[in-house]
C-alpha cells in the first residue's frame, strides 16, 4: 500500500467517523438548548430582608423600585438595552446559572422565617423561566456561593449602569 493510500485509509476510518459522531451527538444538544438567547425576554430581580423583597426590577416593563440610604422608596423606570440583556444571558450561561439549584440556602434554613438578606433572580424565556433564590448567609459550597454572588453583582451592576445612563426619573 502506498503512502497516499495509507493516508486516505486513515482519513476514512478514523477522521470521518469521528466527525460524523460529533455531528450526530452534538446537534440535538444545540437544537434543544434549554435557554436560548433568541427566546430570552426579561429578567426579574428582587432583594430584601426575609420575605420582604421591597427592592424590585423588571426588565420587561423597566419598573425599578428600591429603598435608598434614607429609607425612602425610590420608583424609577430603567430599561436595559438589548446588548445589556444579551450580555447578562451570556454571562449566566458562562457562570452556569441554568445548573444552579432553585434555592441556595444552608441545610435546614426555614425560608419563611429567615431574616437574612435574599436575592431572587429570574430569567424569563418564551417557553420557560429559571428562578433562583439566594440567601447571603449560605456557606455550604463556597464555589456556588461565589458564582451566585457574581451573578447577583452582574445583574445589579447592569441595572445601576442603566440607571446612571438614563438618570433618575420619578
Amino acid at each position: 500500500m502506498s503512502s497516499k493510500a495509507k493516508k486516505i485509509f486513515l482519513l476514512l476510518t478514523i477522521v470521518v467517523p469521528f466527525l460524523a459522531y460529533c455531528v450526530i451527538y452534538y446537534t440535538p444538544m444545540f437544537r434543544n438548548a434549554p435557554f436560548k438567547s433568541t427566546e430570552f425576554e426579561s429578567i426579574d430581580f428582587k432583594w430584601g430582608l426575609g420575605n420582604n423583597l421591597e427592592n424590585t426590577y423588571n426588565s420587561k416593563t423597566g419598573d425599578y423600585q428600591y429603598v435608598d440610604g434614607k429609607d425612602s422608596v425610590i420608583k424609577t423606570n430603567v430599561k436595559l438595552r438589548p446588548n445589556d440583556m444579551l450580555y447578562l444571558h451570556s454571562k449566566a450561561a458562562e457562570i452556569g446559572f441554568w445548573n444552579f439549584p432553585e434555592v441556595i440556602a444552608n441545610q435546614g434554613t426555614n425560608l419563611d422565617s429567615s431574616k437574612v438578606l435574599r436575592y431572587v433572580i429570574q430569567f424569563n424565556y418564551k417557553k420557560k423561566s429559571k428562578k433562583v433564590v439566594y440567601l447571603t448567609d449560605y456557606v455550604e459550597i463556597p464555589k456556588l456561593k461565589g458564582l451566585a454572588e457574581q451573578m447577583k453583582t452582574l445583574v445589579s451592576q447592569s441595572i445601576n449602569d442603566a440607571e446612571e445612563r438614563y438618570g433618575k426619573k420619578k
